[in-house]
């Protein structure tokens, strides 16, 4: 019996590495992603307050309730894979914030939009970096499933007024 005990928790052991540790990939993805959904929530709130076109107003809101959902879904993917999120944005993202709080109009149309341009082409490459060289299954299935929405916010973004088609012509 003895014998059969030891060999059971020897056996439990070997089986330890299912458990181990998310990679340094993946536990980037999960910080930046979660430092990313933090800072799209906070200009989001920022375009329906200060926005000018109802197109503004309403891709903030969309950024609220998409990146919301998702933040949710990353903690509980984070926290079954051993990963500890941020809760807080980055330095450089409150500075975007703060500057984006401080402006009104068709001033802030036009830099809220360069802004989400800006930052859905880093979520869009990070996702798409976490599924191909990301290692955990479970944020790895929340990249690829996350991704499309990302790129359908890209593709909106660039649409804004004052977004992308402004920027790329010339006066």
């Amino acid at each position: 019996m003895k014998n059969t005990s030891a060999w059971l928790a020897a056996a439990l052991l070997t089986a330890a590495p299912a458990f181990a540790a998310p990679s340094a990939t993946d536990t980037d993805f999960a910080k930046k992603a979660a430092e990313a959904g933090m800072a799209e929530i906070s200009s989001g709130h920022a375009a329906e307050a200060n926005g000018a076109s109802a197109a503004v107003k309403a891709f903030g809101k969309k950024m609220v309730d998409d990146h919301t959902k998702a933040a949710d879904e990353l903690k509980d993917v984070a926290a079954k894979s051993g990963v500890k999120l941020p809760t807080t944005m980055t330095a450089e993202q409150k500075a975007a914030g703060e500057k984006l709080a401080g402006l009104k109009g068709a001033e802030f149309d036009k830099a809220y939009a360069e802004q989400a341009v800006k930052d859905h082409e880093e979520a869009v490459a990070l996702f798409k970096n976490e599924v191909s060289a990301g290692s955990d299954a479970g944020l790895k299935s929340f990249a690829q499933q996350t991704l499309p929405t990302l790129e359908d916010h890209l593709r909106m973004a660039k649409a804004l007024p004052s977004g992308a088609g402004a920027m790329s012509k010339t006066p």
